[in-house]
């Protein structure tokens, strides 16, 4: 073994799996995670639709179907959907902008910790029948104390806690790596357009989240020590619980959505075997999708009564976010168009049936928009059926495509094509069988969560193909895990960069080693794998008895110094387990914040407590940069 490869190895075992701080290692746990919560969620959906297959059913009663749909929604959104999105950007994100690790990495193994022990709660109290029971937005009064005894709402309000805390280090993490360790070169006008997205996601994150944090903490002091929040009696407000978690809602729609869209931007042009076109209007429409999100969340509101003149300035905002969207969706046909013949290998058939749905639901979305339609179908089916398609469509649909597409990269092995057209396949036919009656549905009158209806309603024909539906949804996604399990044990050795793609994540090895890169790349374009000679340029110099990466300026990325990296450690997985105490706790007694703050306290200090050795080898380091290469001329000491 290299002294490099020593200096970033793990240690071996338990106490090693525990303390890693490779954001490659967590990003794919944090897949893996999400991943497995989508299947549980997934089950209780199999649940749901067993249930309306035929009227007057009884497989589960009426408490139990509350429990399911709510804790089928809360999982899919906060334990899935963005957190999986999230994932994908701590691992490729370093990787793409050519540096080492994220920016912080013992906070980003603790907040992988804490949205694993986040989601083991809200399992357990599913399993104990005592899962949260008001929806996924869990709406107040039927939240408050007076309608929701127990302590249902409030292990729904601290899994907010566990998902945002876990959110918003994420999104802090993302935004110094993208700033201030990419590649000497990489300038802000040079950067991948999925770095773009995950830029634009982390600063919505960071806005958009506190208010659903807010929210949940009046909500559990209003439970627990009778504050008046949202008691009308007292002075509070119910409409503020919707202003305050849907100004965070409907943002969340697009920390979903704007990923994908960089996954897509990222895979078309590879298959398209030419640069993207519109490059800075992609940028634009990025930031403007960020911007404009802000600015929607009361077109969940429409039925509370809001006066006109403010329901038809969101109106107008909901129909305008569709103009960016289209922006993009024209790049990527004049990518097509101007291309070379494109290559239908699966990575690209999910893109195109993202295409297909996706167009579906911001339809039906600009339909909602309007405050007079939305009024008739508020609360009914249709908006179950608009909901899946922008989701399903817009995030699964590529986040199925980034799999097939970067699997390589992760594992050095290629999932089976075969098998990835069936998976295809299977998802888009057993999607719009089970979400599209699911319209008609609404249209003729279905509400949302009802858990059963009677025979003369008429609506138990397209009821049960939408379980037909969901079943082959179900078989799709089998064949997508064993499509996995199989191609991670013995599938098709794949070279670094098997797809013949442009972004700099395939100069690494396949899979990449702890460090991502030896020499640290220079880039000179947008497209670095595609210019002549590269890698001739490289930065040298960086030592390798400490884990060092290199730091560059915001915008320019000119070589500004050399951080030094922390090494692993066990203190993120303690600090997060006292963590989980201190908010389990607190959902009895708020002594649970003051007692249980206390072994927080104590694993912090281990965790920043300085070691005398790592500060000798740090004051040791020198930097001996490549003469050959003008850009690292302005390197300057070693010492963070």
């Amino acid at each position: 073994m290299s002294r490099i490869d020593d200096t970033w190895a793990d240690k071996p075992g338990l106490v090693g799996w525990l303390s890693t701080v490779d954001h490659k290692r967590i990003g794919i746990r944090f897949v893996v995670t999400t991943l497995a919560f989508f299947v549980f969620a997934g089950l209780l959906a199999a649940v749901m639709r067993v249930q309306l297959a035929r009227p007057d059913n009884h497989v589960v009663g009426p408490d139990t179907y509350n429990q399911l749909f709510s804790v089928h929604g809360s999982m899919m959104m906060f334990l899935f959907a963005v957190p999986v999105m999230e994932a994908i950007a701590l691992y490729l994100v370093p990787l793409m902008v050519g540096t080492r690790n994220v920016a912080f990495p013992r906070l980003n193994a603790y907040s992988y910790w804490l949205l694993l022990f986040g989601g083991l709660m809200l399992i357990f109290v599913f399993v104990i029948d005592s899962a949260p029971d008001a929806g996924w937005f869990n709406y107040v009064p039927l939240s408050g104390p007076e309608f929701g005894p127990g302590k249902r709402s409030d292990f729904w309000a601290q899994l907010i806690t566990f998902t945002e805390v876990s959110g918003l280090i994420g999104a802090v993490n993302i935004i110094t790596t993208v700033f201030k360790l990419r590649a000497p070169g990489m300038t802000l006008a040079r950067l991948p357009l999925f770095v773009w997205a995950m830029l634009a996601t982390a600063f919505m994150i960071l806005f958009a989240m506190p208010s659903v944090m807010l929210a949940s903490t009046f909500l559990i002091t209003d439970r627990l020590v009778t504050t008046q929040f949202f008691n009308p009696a007292e002075g509070g407000d119910v409409l503020l619980w919707q202003h305050l978690f849907w100004f965070f809602g409907h943002p969340e729609v697009y920390f979903i959505f704007v990923p994908a869209l960089g996954v897509i931007s990222q895979i078309l042009p590879t298959f398209a075997r030419r640069r993207i076109v519109g490059y800075v209007a992609m940028v634009v429409a990025l930031v403007t999708i960020a911007f404009l999100s802000f600015g929607l969340w009361v077109h969940h509101m429409f039925a509370t009564g809001l006066p006109p003149l403010g329901m038809s300035f969101f109106t107008a905002a909901s129909i305008m976010i569709a103009l960016p969207t289209g922006l993009q969706i024209f790049c990527w046909i004049a990518t097509l168009a101007t291309g070379e013949k494109v290559r239908f290998a699966a990575p690209f058939l999910f893109i195109i049936g993202f295409f297909f749905i996706f167009i579906i639901g911001g339809l039906t979305g600009v339909m909602l928009g309007s405050s007079t339609l939305d009024s008739q179908l508020h609360d009914s089916y249709f908006v179950v059926a608009h909901l899946h398609y922008v989701l399903i469509g817009g995030a699964v649909f590529p986040l199925f495509g980034g799999f097939y597409y970067w699997f390589p990269k992760v594992t050095g092995r290629r999932l089976s094509e075969r098998a990835g057209r069936w998976n295809f396949w299977l998802f888009f036919i057993g999607f719009n069988v089970a979400f599209f009656p699911m319209h008609i549905l609404g249209l003729e009158g279905m509400p949302r969560r009802i858990y059963t209806y009677p025979a003369a309603a008429g609506w138990s024909g397209l009821n049960l193909l939408s379980t037909i539906g969901a079943f082959t949804v179900a078989l799709s996604v089998l064949v997508f895990f064993v499509n996995v399990w199989r191609s991670r044990r013995a599938g098709e050795l794949a070279p670094d960069n098997v797809w013949g793609a442009s972004g700099l994540e395939w100069a690494a090895p396949s899979p990449p080693p702890p460090y991502n890169f030896e020499r640290i790349p220079a880039v000179r374009s947008r497209d670095p794998l595609w210019e002549p000679g590269f890698p001739a340029a490289e930065v040298v110099g960086l030592p390798d008895i400490v884990r060092s990466t290199l730091v560059t300026r915001l915008h320019d990325a000119e070589p500004d110094h050399i951080a030094i990296l922390p090494d692993a450690s066990i203190w993120p997985f303690l600090a997060a387990l006292a963590t989980t105490i201190m908010f389990i706790w607190s959902v009895f007694t708020p002594w649970g914040l003051t007692w249980g703050a206390i072994p927080l306290t104590i694993t912090l200090i281990g965790w920043f407590w300085p070691k005398k050795d790592e500060t000798r080898r740090t004051c040791a380091v020198e930097v001996k940069p490549d003469a050959g290469d003008a850009r690292v001329h302005q390197l300057r000491e070693a010492l963070p």
